[in-house]
């Protein structure tokens, strides 16, 4: 399904289950799009939930800005956009760049009735440095395209060491455009790592740190027990900041949690969210 925001991009979704249901809304990382999550949507309907999987601007089939603006508050622009159109408050379960975009909206307190719960999936109130350094040289290191699914499938595999390598490779072709040149490109615009520098990161981590204590709602902080971006220092802070929340590591494991996991992650999301729609 598409829908059109504010801003007049348009943006796609995928959904699953009755919209009667309680609302889910998964989002993605920065350069993933909404099929990183897997099963999850499926899973996450057969257990009574109204479930939307986005592809955020400048990511999968969604639209690119055409001006390269992705900044968080702009994502959050869309994601409220998104929620007036479909008339309900959503859970929301967001991974990396998804789930810092859920969180500057749960702690948004003039929109405190859009949101009625939070999933932070392998992020916590900022991003480990280093880790996140190394998510970035992988996203750059493709800019240039791949000259086939394998070359593309060497490069996943080099990041992520620890996942089995599938032996086909066309499950990357919904993450990849073939281009006129003949060459794969990831799902994303370039453009979205324009605005990644030292000042800007450290302004986000102290705006995230200052708002996270607007937070009330029910929220579950998600670790991959390998990631490199959420160490226990991040951990310590995100439940120091938000007492209430509760916490789940998964074993074996990295940043691409719903990846690496995905049963063990969709059990442990809808045993939260049921927990808490009672």
């Amino acid at each position: 399904m598409k829908f059109k925001v504010d801003s007049g991009l348009e943006l796609v979704a995928s959904e699953w289950g009755n919209i009667n249901d309680p609302l889910v809304v998964l989002m993605h990382g920065g350069g993933q799009t909404r099929h990183a999550w897997g099963s999850t949507g499926e899973t996450l309907s057969e257990s009574g939930f109204y479930v939307l999987s986005l592809d955020l601007r400048g990511h999968g089939d969604s639209q690119w800005h055409p001006d390269g603006d992705y900044l968080i508050e702009s994502y959050k622009s869309d994601l409220i956009s998104i929620l007036n159109q479909v008339g309900k408050p959503a859970s929301l379960v967001g991974a990396s760049l998804g789930g810092m975009v859920s969180l500057s909206l749960a702690s948004d307190l003039s929109k405190k009735d859009l949101v009625t719960s939070l999933v932070m999936v392998d992020i916590g109130l900022y991003p480990n440095e280093e880790g996140s350094n190394e998510i970035v040289s992988f996203m750059q290191s493709g800019i240039k395209g791949f000259a086939n699914l394998s070359e593309a499938s060497d490069a996943v595999s080099a990041y992520l060491p620890h996942r089995k390598r599938p032996r086909d490779n066309r499950g990357l072709e919904k993450n990849l455009r073939l281009k006129e040149d003949g060459r794969y490109y990831w799902h994303w615009d370039p453009r979205f790592l324009d605005e990644r520098d030292d000042d800007s990161r450290e302004n986000q981590k102290e705006k995230n740190i200052r708002l996270a204590k607007n937070i009330s709602i029910p929220t579950l902080l998600i670790r991959g027990a390998l990631s490199n971006v959420v160490t226990q220092k991040e951990v310590d802070d995100f439940l120091k900041i938000i007492p209430h929340s509760e916490f789940q590591e998964i074993e074996k494991a990295a940043h691409m949690v719903a990846g690496d996991r995905n049963d063990i992650f969709a059990n442990s999301a809808i045993k939260f969210l049921k927990k808490i729609s009672k």
